[in-house]
């Protein structure tokens, strides 16, 4: 479907309303996240001509993170185009529909989290996923470590529950399905902010009832968005936001993207509105340090711009057009700045 359909949000919810600051290192920032792709092989040939190239991941990763040093934002968006490598091979390779072969393809993935290799002779998302790892964790504790490696586990089951679904038919319940499409939208990116930006939230401050509903809730918004643009009549998958919408209250799928829209993305973005206007008390509550504090609060900004972050991404990439498409001009240029 056409990203259009979520302009009704930038145009009448308040946190939407203005566009996101850019990386001013952009270009070069895209430039060496794609050399990075190319040379592991996750990105053969030129870029343009590829899904997973097209994606141009660093768009998302300099608006989220405009103020970052730049090798961090190139790591975030290495991390994104990994994550998307990893589903195009599962949903291109044939293995979308054998929870059998996801729960194999994944096993080694999670076992070069717990080794910091790769195993001798290894594919390349394996061998990807150990240099993302040996440059993401240091300076992050042993219970940051522990929580990634818990989200990739769950982003596994996600993959697992879908392929069940693509199976069988079978499908989780109304009540379930917010969950499980929650981790199938791979929840350990979020906990990249932190490294990012150079803090850790304290395991007080996750254990808030205001903290799970700011992490929650923006993952729930982003992947619905996410489903929406990405819904086609003839090629989705099961736990798409579309599709369940369309099938639970019986609609065709163009109004249940409206229902989806106006009432399930917006009543999210309202609860993650009042979980940020409850942050800063609940903080004094736990009686937080300033430092810590600040830390805690740079992740929180960070996620509140991620719907628009990702808004105006989806608006501009090409992973969702059809190939080749002439009216998306790449944005990449040859690096001006040696980033470090």
């Amino acid at each position: 479907m056409d990203v259009s359909l979520l302009l009704p949000l930038a145009e009448r919810i308040p946190a939407l309303v203005a566009p996101c600051r850019v990386h001013e290192l952009l270009f070069p920032i895209g430039e060496e996240s794609a050399a990075w792709a190319s040379g592991h092989g996750l990105i053969l040939g030129e870029s343009d001509a590829t899904r997973l190239g097209r994606g141009r991941f660093e768009r998302l990763a300099c608006r989220l993170l405009p103020d970052v040093p730049p090798a961090r934002a190139v790591l975030v968006t290495e991390w994104l185009i990994w994550l998307f490598a990893l589903d195009d091979h599962i949903d291109d390779g044939g293995l979308g529909t054998s929870a059998t072969a996801v729960d194999a393809l994944y096993e080694p993935l999670i076992l070069t989290l717990r080794r910091g290799t790769a195993r001798p002779g290894s594919g390349v998302l394996e061998t990807a996923l150990a240099d993302l790892w040996n440059r993401t964790v240091p300076g992050m504790s042993q219970g940051w470590r522990r929580r990634f490696r818990d989200h990739l586990s769950w982003h596994r089951q996600g993959c697992l529950d879908e392929a069940v679904a693509r199976r069988t038919g079978e499908l989780p319940a109304p009540t379930r399905y917010a969950a499980v499409r929650r981790g199938l939208h791979a929840p350990f990116l979020l906990d990249l902010l932190e490294p990012a930006l150079g803090t850790e939230v304290p395991v007080e401050v996750l254990g808030t009832k205001t903290w799970q509903t700011l992490l929650e809730g923006t993952a729930d918004v982003t992947a619905w968005c996410n489903d929406l643009v990405a819904y086609t009549r003839e090629d989705h998958g099961p736990l798409n936001a579309v599709a369940a919408t369309s099938r639970q209250y019986g609609l065709p799928p163009r109004t249940a993207a409206a229902v989806l829209v106006h009432e399930r993305v917006w009543g999210r973005l309202e609860d993650v509105a009042d979980a940020a206007r409850n942050l800063d008390a609940e903080m004094r509550r736990l009686r937080l340090d300033p430092g810590t504090a600040r830390g805690v609060s740079r992740v929180a900004c960070a996620l509140l711009s991620a719907p628009r972050a990702q808004l105006d991404w989806l608006h501009e990439c090409g992973r969702y057009s059809p190939m080749p498409d002439p009216s998306v001009p790449s944005p990449r240029r040859k690096p001006r700045v040696t980033l470090t």
